[in-house]
């Protein structure tokens, strides 16, 4: 077992020390994602279950993880792994596979039989379980053969065994674990985070008037794929003029104009983890003057809110900072009419600002993780990875001066909850009017 695998045996065995101080005890069902058709003979390309993944590190798609919290403490714990057997004709045609033997050894299981052994054992796994820990809900064919244990085990209740009596949705506890990034996590967050800022430097010069969306996005595909990324971590959203003002913007096919603004919102997925970065600029590489106001009120917005976040602070409260510092700046710019407290407490700024400053980042881009508790915002505390993204839509309406319609900006960092306060993972891409004119 190699240093990068024991970081999962830890994760599994703080799993199952919790269920343990939760339920005395039980077993835990995790499975991977299954394989999605494409069309015929052809998947998409194979994307396991964060949640598995992160308990076990182990690739391949027909895998499950069961984890048997023994009652004498972490001495009698079992960790279980179910994945495909060595085949050679199959591996022939579709690549490589571990097989249980090389999965027990290289990624620290104490057992590791084929996955088509797993309904006739899950029952016998159950018995005697105080509880069952698994992601209910996931999928219609998960929940039925978690049904389907359950009653096997009540089926033998005659011959002495007893079924759990609860049924807990795993993801709980392993939301709490994956909220807070271990060393491990935060080195590949940071690969990930340095690729994206390299790609988004590289749309940034290499784009021009004329030129279709999607020839920008493929500058950002170009140094994914070259710098190891196996997959981007979302569609990229790649929109210029008036599409900028359109938040989760898909089709990436206009023809970019002399005189638009492009956003770019895109970012890699490197070994599970994601990055997610948005920079916004002139296609033609010189902000006019009411691109540039209205930028330069963004990154003010973006700027305050990154000087907020340290530990200790309300998850919320940045947001609450992006809000004061935008709206402030549209009574200024003559969008928003009244007090700074009007316009807060009127939402009128709403017109141009809709969304949340940011959100939890990991192995999924919006990642696992409450954001309040008991109605209280979660406090922020080192190892926690969040996005900064601040931004201004301005669409054309009435109450809009002409020379503002179809702005659209938004200017996002990648941000560490350290000790000290903050370690921004995607500095390295440039954000301010200066560097980024500087690059045309």
């Amino acid at each position: 077992m190699n240093h990068a695998h024991h970081v999962y045996r830890e994760r599994r065995a703080a799993l199952l020390q919790s269920m343990r101080q939760h339920a005395n005890g039980g077993l835990a069902l995790v499975p991977t994602a299954p394989e999605v058709a494409r069309n015929r003979d052809s998947t998409y390309p194979y994307r396991f279950d964060s949640y598995f993944y992160y308990l076990t590190g182990f690739p391949e798609p027909e895998a499950v993880v069961a984890l048997v919290a023994g009652s004498d403490g972490p001495a009698s714990d079992r960790h279980v792994l179910f994945c495909r057997e060595k085949n050679e004709e199959r591996e022939i045609w579709d690549g490589f596979r571990y097989g249980p033997d090389a999965a027990r050894e290289i990624f620290g299981f104490d057992e590791a039989h084929p996955i088509g052994e797993l309904d006739r054992v899950l029952a016998d796994l159950a018995s005697d379980r105080p509880a069952l820990y698994t992601p209910l809900g996931m999928s219609d064919q998960w929940d039925r053969k978690v049904a389907q244990t359950l009653n096997d085990v009540r089926n033998r209740v005659r011959t002495g065994v007893t079924a759990p009596e609860t049924v807990v949705d795993v993801r709980g506890a392993l939301d709490s674990m994956r909220l807070v990034k271990d060393a491990h996590e935060i080195a590949l967050m940071k690969k990930a985070c340095a690729i994206s800022s390299e790609a988004h430097v590289q749309a940034m010069r290499n784009t021009r008037p004329g030129q279709f969306e999607y020839q920008a996005e493929a500058e950002l595909a170009y140094v994914f794929l070259r710098e190891g990324a196996q997959a981007v971590a979302y569609p990229s959203i790649v929109a210029s003029g008036p599409n900028a003002c359109v938040l989760h913007y898909r089709d990436n096919n206009r023809r970019m104009m002399d005189g638009d603004l492009l956003l770019i919102d895109a970012g890699c997925e490197y070994q599970g983890y994601a990055s997610d970065i948005t920079r916004t600029f002139p296609v033609n590489g010189k902000f006019t003057g009411p691109q540039r106001d209205v930028y330069e009120l963004v990154l003010q917005s973006q700027l305050a809110c990154l000087d907020a976040i340290k530990p200790g602070i309300d998850f919320h409260e940045y947001h609450g900072v992006a809000e004061r510092v935008l709206a402030q700046g549209y009574i200024d710019l003559g969008l928003c009419s009244g007090t700074l407290d009007g316009v807060l407490e009127s939402g009128a700024y709403k017109q141009f600002y809709m969304h949340r400053a940011g959100h939890w980042l990991g192995m999924d881009v919006h990642d696992a993780g409450q954001y309040r508790v008991n109605g209280a915002s979660v406090k922020l505390a080192p190892g926690m990875v969040l996005t900064v993204e601040p931004g201004t839509y301005i669409r054309p309406a009435d109450n809009v001066p002409e020379a503002f319609w179809n702005i659209g900006i938004r200017i996002e960092d990648d941000v560490l909850v350290t000790a000290a306060g903050h370690e921004n993972l995607t500095a390295a891409c440039p954000k301010t009017v200066a560097a980024i004119e500087a690059l045309r």
